[in-house]
């Protein structure tokens, strides 16, 4: 049986993430160091926005987002249930009420004539969720947050590197939350996340939010929560994020030879957005006799 994942990493990677974690054990400096510096300049380079922030995980990512834009108790959040349940527990985490749409039936992304029909005066933000890599329709949606002054938090955690319109997903909304889980297309050696953002005063406050909410050392001026991403994980990301660009050309050839090698059966992938190209992390499909 062909496995789903492997979350080991190939000999010479394994190598190197040990070198750099022997480093950091021997630096002494385990939290909020050189390390998370480095790579929250790496990942934000990658997607292609001003700030990057490293939490401990994809789930804090977005409701630390929701947070740092005030949207919490009594307010609505429209989103999917097509998703993993981490989303919506974010959303609850916060107080906030999910208000769950319909899904498109070829991308399986949010279908924005059914937000319009649960829009009301507490709904307060939209999280479009890039479900299995596949990029929303960002242009539509901020089209329409934009006409009912919503806030838009992108649910990214299975979409590294996946794009809209020549623009990396992740770098459309307020902010976007990643994850990464070791199973994730780029994924550590264990829990981490990270917001990306283009607003440099949301940074900021999320910066402060994810160290307990303290603007220095034991006075603590906002509602945070103890969510960083440590220098083992961030450690360990530097050295995955060299090789993911081929990792990525792999699993997007691979991908085209399930879909060039299937084509004339009743099988039905997912589908993008012209323009669009997906992080491709899981192939998933539609078959009339599922079992």
């Amino acid at each position: 049986m062909i496995p789903l994942i492997s979350v080991t990493a190939d000999r010479k990677t394994s190598a190197q993430i040990k070198k750099e974690i022997s480093k950091v054990i021997d630096s002494g400096s385990y939290i909020l160091g050189k390390n998370l510096e480095r790579f929250e300049g790496e990942f934000a380079k990658l997607i292609g926005v001003k700030e990057a922030i490293g939490v401990a995980n994809g789930t804090d990512a977005l409701s630390l987002s929701l947070r740092a834009l005030g949207v919490g108790p009594g307010d609505k959040v429209l989103t999917v249930s097509f998703t993993s349940p981490f989303t919506s527990i974010a959303i609850v985490e916060e107080g906030a009420i999910p208000v769950y749409c319909d899904v498109d039936p070829n991308t399986w992304n949010i279908d924005l004539v059914d937000c319009e029909k649960k829009i009301d005066k507490q709904v307060k933000a939209i999280m479009p969720v890039h479900i299995y890599g596949n990029p929303c329709d960002m242009k539509a949606i901020n089209s329409f947050a934009k006409k009912h002054k919503l806030f838009v938090i992108e649910d990214a955690c299975q979409a590294h590197s996946a794009s809209f319109g020549g623009r990396r997903v992740g770098a459309f909304g307020n902010a976007a939350g990643f994850s990464f889980y070791p199973t994730k297309n780029l994924g550590g050696i264990g829990d981490g996340g990270i917001i990306t953002t283009n607003d440099l005063s949301l940074a900021k406050k999320l910066r402060l939010l994810r160290h307990g909410g303290q603007t220095k050392r034991f006075w603590h001026v906002y509602k945070g929560k103890n969510s960083r991403l440590d220098e083992i994980q961030a450690a360990t990301l530097s050295v995955k994020i060299r090789g993911f660009k081929n990792q990525q050309n792999n699993r997007a050839k691979i991908l085209q030879r399930y879909r060039q090698g299937l084509k004339n059966t009743p099988v039905v992938f997912q589908q993008q957005y012209p323009g669009s190209k997906s992080a491709n992390h899981l192939c998933v499909i539609r078959v009339p006799k599922r079992d």
